[in-house]
């Protein structure tokens, strides 16, 4: 949100320069993001002077080039070399002389420097409107009128109008701060400065009762209040210099007169107001009500819209004209040719409006106040601030009164405070004064003060005040946070969680990981739905009311928050990737909704940075099997299972790690086809494990420590024959069966495939470790177990021992 500091000192009687009221405004809780500098003429023509052509004479190495000495007051004349076609002795110019910065109307500023073109010195440059931001033109230099003095600055005949604008995050409780009123309401709370007494509150013209136009509210679930006054005789032009030089500083591009005020209070008081073409409004009444299901409305920008029969419209006997507090309709716009005009000020619901907006993915001025609360007490001062800007820019006559309905009107809220409670709070005392006038600075009231009990009125506007609590929150964020004193001891009972272990053994996890060159993400729950199958997206959980298309659902994975990451990354040249992410998952089944915690970890990129020794070392998944395998053993899980799959929708090689026959997750390749889509050409690995089942693996697998055995191990080497569909995963688990206690390690240390084997075999070469812990192993009781390895080799995987 943006706010102007010369609009905001018309409000309020301040004279803090702009830094300094950021400073209060940010601590208060609305945060200044930026203080900017607007100049409606870009770089504000400084150091551009007035100048007279003295002559202008063919350059001679160019025939579209004048030679041109120019007077700008100075000791000497200027020669400036120009090509505009109608520079001509006698003009009044407007010149920039070496060392001044021109701003053109597009691209970027330039500094003028002495130079030479074709051969000839040139001391400036003779300017056209769109080199100095006064237009767009570039037919020709700007010719002055003859009454412009030479030497003159150019600001002297062209007024420059500079402001400095706040830019404002406005969280979504502040709707009474979305407006220059609702800023300088915090200001005055801040700086006890007064408020302006505003030209809003005036007395109506006698209407002449020509146009009246009824008003009937059938949807009065949506429309609480609704104001509304007819003006005839209008002429639609251009607003005044002084209002779109004010709209131009916050954003908005000035339209004409009619739309440029309505505009101008909605950023002024905060109230939305609409103007409809009284001439289209069908059998002269307003009607509000919901929408017909299904029917096709067209909006202002041309865009037919399908209704969905919960919108609440505003209509006139025959269709509708616009969507309550989110968008007009184009029948009933503001023309050049509109002569009668019928104003809108109403307060809508904000939940109706905040659906509305979210269902068309529309988000308008309007309908961002609206979503937020507006202020029903203020929608007739708002149409009458309206009609006396309305009869300054656009002439015209008031053809009705106002018509106001309000049948409940919102009533204050009314809230007890104690004192001593909020002291207890906060930790020391604020003089009851400086509370009072804190409230009473924020437009809340003490309507009774007895027994250390504040009986406080809050208006409507507040309606993020409603609690003791808030109350105390107001008085805190303008009295100041940094104010209340910090005590010298702070004392705390500290429990032991039953979650604590859990919480060290991921810290260990995380200790792992980072030691091995990873880094911690953390990303949204929210995702799109897209990045999902039909068949899972039936068990999505879908959000009610969505920030955005792109965020309609909960996560069913961490794999594609992963491919976003490494997506972002690659696109700023940032490719050898290591990451990892403790998130949750999200699934619904039938009436149940279902959390998953996961661990998830990625690799893309080189193994190792590119260098000298290593100019490609691609990470593969056998890194990836190995950081798995690590991690297992940080988490003391043994006994574990491999298991290659290669049906998974996601990945196009798959391992699944298994516990005592319980799936803990599962590492792959992730499917080219899949990474392309978020435009990544290198290849992805990742591993999904489910974190509760690992700290059930971790639980279920006892630590025991015992002594180094002093007995050798032996070392016997195998070389199979097997089938190229055999994995080296099944060998590793049948040697393990073979004899637990004595086969210590198995590994593979040779793989050869080649025109020397039989057709449709490899040949694995493999190292068994065996130690008896007790004694030292013979010959005999060597090759006894190396006979059963072999034998079961034979008889599970039809593995032949190679000569």
């Amino acid at each position: 949100m943006k706010i102007s500091y010369n609009w905001l000192r018309t409000l309020i009687n301040i004279d803090l320069p702009p830094q300094s009221i950021g400073e209060k405004l940010t601590s208060s809780g609305l945060e200044v993001e930026g203080i900017e500098n607007f100049e409606s003429i870009k770089g504000g023509l400084i150091g551009i002077v007035v100048g007279e052509v003295k002559s202008c004479e063919k350059h001679p190495n160019a025939d579209r080039l004048r030679i041109t000495q120019v007077d700008i007051g100075s000791d000497k004349l200027l020669q400036i070399v120009c090509g505009a076609p109608n520079v001509a002795v006698g003009q009044k110019v407007l010149v920039a002389p070496v060392g001044a910065t021109v701003h053109p109307t597009e691209g970027e500023p330039f500094e003028i420097k002495l130079s030479k073109i074709r051969g000839e010195q040139s001391e400036g440059m003779i300017c056209a409107e769109d080199e100095l931001g006064l237009g767009k033109s570039h037919e020709g230099i700007l010719v002055l009128p003859d009454t412009y003095e030479i030497g003159q600055l150019a600001t002297t005949y062209f007024q420059v109008y500079n402001d400095s604008i706040f830019e404002i995050g406005l969280t979504a409780n502040r709707g009474d701060a979305a407006s220059h009123l609702g800023v300088a309401r915090d200001l005055r709370a801040l700086t006890n400065c007064e408020i302006v007494r505003h030209e809003a509150i005036y007395k109506l013209p006698t209407p002449n009762q020509s146009m009246v136009i009824d008003v009937e509210v059938n949807d009065t679930d949506s429309c609480i209040r609704y104001s509304g006054i007819s003006i005839s005789g209008i002429v639609v032009k251009p607003s005044p210099e002084w209002m779109q030089m004010r709209l131009k500083a916050i954003g908005l591009n000035p339209i004409n007169n009619i739309v440029d005020i309505t505009n101008y209070i909605m950023h002024e008081l905060g109230q939305p107001l609409h103007a409809f073409d009284a001439d289209k409004i069908l059998g002269k009444k307003i009607i509000v009500q919901k929408a017909k299901a299904g029917s096709i409305f067209t909006t202002l920008d041309g865009v037919e819209r399908k209704l969905n029969g919960t919108e609440c419209m505003i209509c006139d006997t025959e269709r509708p004209l616009a969507i309550a507090g989110v968008y007009g309709g184009l029948q009933s716009g503001i023309t050049t040719d509109t002569n009668n005009i019928f104003i809108e000020s109403a307060y809508f619901n904000p939940v109706s409006i905040r659906k509305t907006a979210k269902y068309h993915g529309l988000s308008t001025d309007s309908s961002f106040r609206y979503e937020r609360g507006t202020d029903p007490q203020i929608t007739d001062d708002a149409i009458k601030r309206a009609v006396q800007l309305i009869m300054e820019c656009a002439g015209g006559e008031v053809s009705s009164n106002i018509s106001d309905y309000y049948p409940v009107p919102v009533k204050p809220a009314e809230i007890a405070f104690r004192i001593q409670k909020f002291y207890d709070l906060i930790g020391q005392t604020i003089p009851i004064e400086k509370i009072v006038s804190i409230l009473n600075g924020l437009g809340i009231s003490v309507h009774q003060h007895q027994e250390g009990i504040l009986n406080l009125i809050v208006p409507p506007y507040k309606g993020d005040v409603t609690r003791e609590a808030d109350v105390s929150e107001e008085i805190l964020r303008i009295y100041g946070l940094d104010n209340i004193e910090i005590p010298s001891q702070l004392k705390s009972s500290l429990a032991r969680s039953a979650d604590e272990d859990a919480w060290l053994l991921k810290g260990k996890v995380a200790q792992f990981l980072t030691a091995n060159g990873f880094v911690e993400m953390l990303s949204n729950s929210l995702t799109k739905s897209e990045y999902y199958e039909d068949d899972e997206r039936k068990h999505a959980i879908k959000l009610l009311n969505p920030l955005s298309n792109d965020l309609n659902i909960l996560r069913m994975s961490l794999l594609y928050n992963g491919l976003e990451m490494i997506q972002y990354n690659k696109n700023r040249k940032i490719n050898d990737i290591r990451a990892f992410e403790f998130g949750f998952v999200y699934r619904q089944a039938g009436e149940k909704f279902i959390e998953t915690s996961l661990l998830s970890m990625f690799l893309s990129g080189n193994r190792v940075p590119e260098n000298w020794q290593h100019s490609d070392s691609e990470t593969t998944l056998f890194q990836l099997k190995s950081y798995a395998a690590q991690l297992f053993n940080v988490l003391g899980i043994n006994g574990y299972n491999w298991k290659y799959d290669s049906n998974h929708h996601e990945f196009s090689i798959t391992i699944e790690l298994a516990h005592n026959n319980i799936t803990l997750g599962y590492l792959g390749l992730v499917k080219p086809n899949l990474s392309r889509k978020f435009d990544i050409e290198t290849p992805v690995l990742s591993a999904i494990f489910d974190w509760k089942k690992l700290l059930e693996a971790n639980k279920k697998s006892a630590f025991k420590l015992k002594e180094v055995s002093p007995f050798p191990a032996v070392r016997r080497d195998l070389a199979l024959l097997i089938d190229k569909s055999v994995q080296y995963a099944s060998i590793e688990q049948t040697v393990r069966k073979c004899n637990a206690q004595l086969i210590k390690e198995v590994s593979i240390f040779d793989i050869y495939e080649g025109d020397k084997l039989p057709q449709g075999k490899k040949s694995y070469a493999i190292s068994i470790m065996l130690q008896n812990e007790e004694k030292t192993m013979t010959d005999e009781e060597t090759d006894k177990v190396m006979k059963q390895v072999i034998s079961q080799l034979q008889k599970e995987t039809g593995a032949e021992l190679r000569a």
